[in-house]
């Protein structure tokens, strides 16, 4: 895949993933970020990216976040499949379907009865962050800013999560039309707890993505 990292000098040739390696880490991924879009959803928060957008959408219209989600990343595909090739691609797709459905599906199993805010954008940004992480270590993404932040790394070495960050507070601070200021500086937390766990964790060098 081009703009792939080798492994460095020295170091032994990084082992690619097996499909079922894969599937795995893309579900455990999925279900991590689908948990953090509960958390998020139940204190009337927001996070970045397409996601950000997506929540936007569903506050103001009150349509399902899943379906929002799903239609704002299917523009996003042409770059994907131009600048990470067809695994790429269809790995996210998937991802992305998956997350969908799983948003839609889970009121059904998880609810909160009390949660605070600050709680909500600390615990829900670690955990999507997490996901992400899984999801970038095999060569997936949930599309949109995730896909930009990882061609910008792949091409510029420049740190996904750094570029991420700075996107997602971006476009978190166009929430001030229809949020409530106080929701929206929770919503900052939570992307900037998201976003360290990916500049931390996921920099050129550190992990040999196959």
């Amino acid at each position: 895949m081009p703009g792939t990292p080798s492994s460095p000098p020295g170091l032994p040739a990084a082992v690619p993933h097996s499909l079922l390696e894969d599937a795995i880490a893309i579900f455990t991924g999925v279900a991590l970020i689908s948990v953090g879009v509960a958390l998020f959803t139940s204190a009337g928060l927001l996070t970045g990216g397409t996601a950000g957008l997506a929540f936007l959408l569903h506050y103001a219209a009150g349509w399902g976040f899943g379906k929002v989600f799903f239609v704002i990343n299917l523009p996003f595909y042409w770059l994907a499949l131009r600048k990470f090739g067809k695994a790429f691609t269809l790995k996210t797709f998937i991802a992305v379907a998956l997350l969908s459905l799983l948003t839609e599906l889970q009121p059904q199993f998880l609810h909160f009865a009390d949660l605070q805010p600050l709680y909500a954008a600390i615990a829900g940004g670690l955990i999507t962050g997490t996901g992400f992480l899984a999801l970038f270590r095999h060569r997936c993404s949930l599309g949109g800013v995730g896909i930009l932040a990882l061609y910008l790394q792949d091409r510029h070495g420049w740190r996904a999560g750094k570029i991420q960050m700075g996107l997602d507070c971006a476009i978190v601070l166009l929430a001030l039309w229809s949020v409530e200021p106080s929701r929206v500086a929770y919503s900052v937390v939570g992307a900037v707890a998201l976003n360290l766990v990916l500049a931390m964790n996921h920099r050129p060098g550190r992990y040999m993505v196959v």
